[in-house]
């Protein structure tokens, strides 16, 4: 029998962002994420329904109470505002080569949100916790060849590529970023 963690998602606040656990208050906002065309170009390329993104939320969740990771809700701590998604997440994706057991890290960020360094703030704050909080020494991500920004970001944020592979017969980077070692 396997192990229930049920542990909630930790708020995390950086000099501009607040992340926190996904609420069923999130909807229209993730909503408003996934259905915009900009933000799923390089992500599947369709948006969303109402039902897959019900379902995202839902999935949210229970990454948290399965696994003690997750996905976070982004706003401006000053606003109020959405900012996107971003997080750690274990999806079992078909994928070749295979990620493995190691957390997949995302992100996803409204458009009027690009360019403002919001994601890399928020990725930071969110590997540093796991560094400090998950026994795991590696995270993986994968991003669409053709998504220069994301695999800008994934470069500062320490990810290295690690093979040219194929999601849903498309072509896919998949990296890789070792937990720092501490001394």
């Amino acid at each position: 029998m396997s192990k229930r963690i049920v542990t909630p998602a930790p708020r995390l606040v950086t000099p501009r962002l607040t992340l926190s656990g996904h609420s069923l208050d999130d909807f229209a906002d993730s909503l408003a994420l996934w259905s915009d065309e900009d933000v799923v170009r390089f992500i599947g390329g369709k948006p969303n329904t109402a039902e897959e993104v019900w379902t995202r939320l839902i999935r949210h969740a229970g990454m948290w109470a399965l696994f003690g990771f997750g996905a976070w809700s982004i706003r401006e701590t000053v606003s109020g505002r959405f900012v996107g998604e971003a997080g750690l997440m274990r999806l079992k994706r078909a994928i070749l080569p295979p990620l493995g057991p190691d957390p997949e890290a995302g992100w996803a960020l409204l458009p009027w949100a690009h360019g403002k360094g919001y994601a890399r703030e928020a990725m930071e704050a969110i590997l540093a916790w796991a560094d400090e909080t998950l026994g795991s020494v590696r995270t993986v991500c994968i991003i669409d060849p053709q998504n220069g920004p994301s695999l800008r970001l994934a470069g500062r944020l320490g990810y290295q590529r690690l093979a040219q592979g194929a999601y849903r017969d498309e072509p896919t980077v998949v990296l890789e970023r070792r937990r720092p070692r501490t001394s």
